[in-house]
């Protein structure tokens, strides 16, 4: 088994502290995406709280249209049937 020389400790020296500085930028490189994705949802977090306002303020319309279109369709009925109730109950003579 040939034995290890000092040249030989030297390069599986470099070779490691080459690999270990490349890992280092690798990881810098990770944490500023991170943080860019960070930033990012902390954005879309803001725009969908604002939808969610919008909805509401949508819904509460809704909500109102819906009770006149009720009120408005219940009088048409009641009157359609108020008509029918007089020429089934009261013909003319």
């Amino acid at each position: 088994m040939p034995t290890l020389t000092d040249t030989d400790l030297k390069e599986i020296k470099d070779l490691i502290t080459s690999g270990l500085s490349r890992l280092d930028t690798e990881i810098t490189e990770i944490k500023i995406g991170q943080e860019r994705l960070s930033g990012q949802i902390m954005t879309l977090d803001e725009k969908v709280s604002g939808t969610n306002k919008r909805l509401d303020i949508i819904e509460s319309r809704v909500n109102s249209l819906t009770g006149w279109l009720i009120g408005i369709l219940l009088a048409f009925v009641g009157g359609l049937l108020g008509i029918l109730g007089k020429i089934a109950f009261f013909p003319n003579p």
